[in-house]
């Protein structure tokens, strides 16, 4: 994608009156030299992995450490209970998430969202709007087009990466990724999922990257399940039209200057945060000792 930043990105779809999607899809076919039927196929295979890992995690899957699983499970009987406070696009998106993200974790197949750790944002909210929206297949994958794009510019601007900046880069560019493609899914203007995307960042700036014995799966599932609802407000938020007082690519560029900052413990290195913690400590030194 020629394209490097979220401004460019909104100014190019709002001059061609297009969503952020549709504009990258045919930028992308100008670019590859595939049509767009081919991309919006290699898109949807994209999409039925995903729903294939929802559904599989909502069946209740364990990770081989033992460290986590079942939690989607139990989530989703919650909800079938009602004995959750009523949100429902928060609830069943936070069982998603959780289901991707322990299909991840028992080494299932899943879609890097943009990372494995992230998994679970971006198909847990999408799905779950788009089910509340009825949205067509053809909606949601125009809207993966726009994930990808907000993914795309994070990656040549910032980092991806939490060993590079923390869980900000993983989860925060996914939460990021999610906001802006439901608020196209709710047929927000391409200005409003910048702003979108700007709120999440801003609410997720400074979270540490600390998984308990080295694996993606403490903290990292239950934060996947968290940023949902972080992205999920960005999105109502800039659908209200609130606007974000610091532009969208000052904000990721922000996020990449607080991770070069962040202590090299609290980058993917299992030195610091909950990872140091006795609890931590004790799980990581039982673990080794098994294998």
């Amino acid at each position: 994608m020629t394209i490097t930043s979220i401004a460019e990105l909104v100014e190019t779809a709002s001059s061609h009156d297009l969503t952020i999607g549709a504009l990258v899809r045919k930028l992308e076919a100008e670019e590859t030299g595939l049509s767009i039927s081919q991309l919006d196929e290699k898109m949807k295979k994209r999409l039925e992995v995903m729903r294939d890992s929802v559904a599989r995690g909502l069946q209740g899957m364990h990770s081989k450490s033992g460290l986590t699983g079942g939690d989607a499970l139990r989530m989703a009987e919650a909800l079938s209970r009602g004995t959750l406070i009523n949100a429902e696009s928060l609830n069943s998106a936070m069982a998603y998430a959780l289901a991707v993200a322990e299909v991840n974790a028992a080494m299932g197949r899943i879609v890097a969202a943009p990372t494995a750790g992230s998994c679970g944002i971006l198909p847990g909210v999408l799905l779950s709007v788009g089910e509340i929206l009825d949205a067509s297949d053809a909606s949601l994958i125009e809207a993966l087009f726009t994930a990808g794009a907000v993914g795309a510019v994070v990656a040549r601007s910032s980092t991806l990466a939490g060993a590079a900046a923390g869980c900000q880069a993983e989860c925060g560019t996914a939460a990021a990724m999610a906001a802006a493609a439901v608020a196209q899914l709710a047929e927000g203007s391409p200005h409003q999922c910048a702003n979108a995307v700007a709120f999440a960042f801003k609410g997720l700036l400074g979270l540490v990257c600390d998984p308990v014995a080295g694996l993606v799966e403490v903290p990292c599932i239950k934060r996947n399940a968290i940023c949902v609802a972080v992205a999920l407000a960005a999105a109502n938020m800039a659908l209200a039209g609130i606007e974000s007082v610091i532009p969208a690519d000052e904000v990721i560029e922000t996020m990449g200057l607080v991770g070069r900052e962040l202590p090299a413990s609290l980058r993917e290195t299992a030195l610091g945060g909950l990872a140091a913690t006795p609890t931590g400590k004790k799980l990581a030194t039982e673990l080794l000792s098994h294998e």
